[in-house]
């Protein structure tokens, strides 16, 4: 990585004081200092790249229908979504950025630094605009000295430009923090993504208001839009994709370790989507043991499972999130297979109550039946019965986890939601959900059988709840254990 001439800690001005304000220069950096020369030949000589006639982005319609439910919900009020800020990795490299949801939601921007903001017009409706980094100064040298400059790290869209795509006024962000300094009136922020507004803030907000604006954009979520239910649908078709590269990449994964895998699943998911939509889960052996195994550094080996557990984000941030539990070899053992048809079953039935109408608890509580029925009927759990197994919750030893979470921008979407709303609230059209039981035998569970441990199945698949039902999204990668095996033979030739 060249580095030259980022400076360090550059400071963001106004447009009029960035024209007669230098850039810092790195310290320890090669070129101690730029020649007037140098500088007056930069600021010459480059082609006008502004974009012209532009179309809004495919959710622009979405986004202000989204715009316009939470102005109705808080009216009067000033509303802050920020997109958040860069975060550093390591001195001077920062981690990749990734929008807030909110701000995404709300927006379908992803730049950072962005911030929302809904001006009150009176008791009823917003106004709303976009404050954004504009494109990088010439006169001063930004573009090509400031480490975020555009020669460093590529063009952004002029605010013109951002407002032909995304259908709102845009204004440079930099002006903004002084202007909410000034601000008069009730304001609500989303905490926790840029600072320098909760500064500015800081005296106009309070903790219990800002929440409530988090907890509202989380519940408002619950039921996705057209737009969001064909995203979703487009996350689990790459991420089915990305399995079938995992099946046949499999001997190259016994030859190295599960970050084979790992790199795998993430080459489909940088290929047709954003990125992962979380940390892989490569887990073979007895690492399917451990719920969020993401090391990914263990040997994978013929004659145990592989469970791996991944997601494609899209473009536009929605995440599928799939598991399936694999024979490395492509054939289940007896027990294995036994094992593996109990997760199976459980997960059918939680998938078939999965419907509007009912409880959202319900598709946990029929998968957890049939798991500690299994468990009984194995004699793992002595002489009680069923009933009195999951009024003690004693299958969680070995079931671990609840059956499933809501799915959308957030692999753990509308994690804000009231309790009232999410897990004690009903399911509707438009929800979608994830129905993921598993069994989990650790290596050292000395109260079942010796050969059981170190087995872990885990089956998770993408479910939509519709108007006379349910569907699965991912239903184009197989589940029964027959299935699967007939299908790695497919893809392994």
């Amino acid at each position: 990585m060249s580095e030259e001439l980022i400076p360090e800690n550059p400071e963001q001005e106004t447009e009029e004081n960035e024209a007669a304000e230098p850039v810092k220069q790195r310290k320890n950096g090669l070129y101690p200092a730029v020649s007037d020369e140098l500088a007056d030949n930069m600021k010459s000589g480059w082609a006008d790249t502004e974009l012209h006639d532009l179309q809004p982005i495919a959710q622009a319609e979405h986004t202000a229908a989204r715009r316009a439910a939470l102005s109705a919900r808080f009216p009067g009020e000033r509303l802050v979504i920020p997109a958040g800020n860069l975060k550093t990795r390591s001195n001077d490299t920062e981690y990749a950025f990734r929008a807030s949801t909110e701000y995404a939601y709300l927006t379908g921007d992803q730049t950072q630094d962005g911030v929302l903001v809904l001006e009150p017009t009176g008791d009823t409706g917003h106004e709303a605009t976009l404050y954004l980094l504009p494109r990088s100064n010439r006169e001063n040298g930004e573009f090509w000295l400031d480490g975020q400059g555009e020669l460093w790290v590529g063009r952004r869209n002029s605010l013109t430009e951002a407002e032909q795509l995304l259908g709102v006024p845009a204004k440079d962000v930099r002006e903004l923090p002084a202007a909410l300094a000034e601000a008069t009136g009730p304001v609500r922020n989303v905490r926790g993504h840029d600072a320098a507004i909760e500064a500015a803030l800081t005296d106009k907000v309070t903790a219990e208001r800002d929440e409530e604006l988090r907890v509202h954009l989380s519940e408002a979520r619950l039921v996705k839009d057209a737009f969001e239910i064909a995203e979703l649908q487009k996350a689990c078709d790459a991420t089915a994709r990305g399995f079938e590269d995992v099946v046949k990449s499999l001997d190259k994964a016994e030859a190295t370790s599960e970050r084979f895998i790992e790199g795998t699943f993430f080459l489909r998911a940088r290929i047709e989507g954003n990125d992962i939509g979380y940390g892989s889960i490569c887990a073979a052996g007895p690492h399917a043991t451990t719920l969020h195994w993401v090391r990914n550094d263990g040997a994978v080996r013929a004659g145990e499972l592989l469970l791996l557990d991944a997601g494609v984000e899209t473009n536009d941030l929605y995440t599928a999130d799939v598991t399936r539990t694999l024979p490395i070899n492509g054939t289940f053992s007896p027990l294995q297979r036994k094992i593996y048809d109990a997760v199976y079953e459980a997960q059918e039935a939680g998938i078939a109550a999965v419907k509007p109408g009912a409880d959202y608890r319900d598709f946990h509580d029929a998968a957890q039946r049939v798991l500690a029925e299994k468990l009984v009927e194995w004699g793992l759990l002595g002489d009680l019965s069923v009933d009195k197994v999951l009024e003690l919750g004693l299958q969680r030893r070995w079931t671990l986890h609840g059956t499933g979470h809501m799915l959308g921008m957030d692999v753990h979407d509308c994690a804000a939601a009231r309790t009232e709303t999410y897990v004690n609230g009903t399911l509707e059209p438009g929800v979608c959900l994830t129905v993921e039981p598993g069994l989990y035998f650790q290596a050292d569970d000395l109260t079942v059988p010796e050969e059981y441990r170190g087995i872990g199945v885990r089956i998770e698949d993408d479910i939509l709840v519709t108007e006379d039902g349910n569907r699965n999204l991912s239903d184009s990668l197989p589940r029964r254990a027959d299935e699967v095996e007939a299908w790695m033979a497919r893809l392994k030739g």
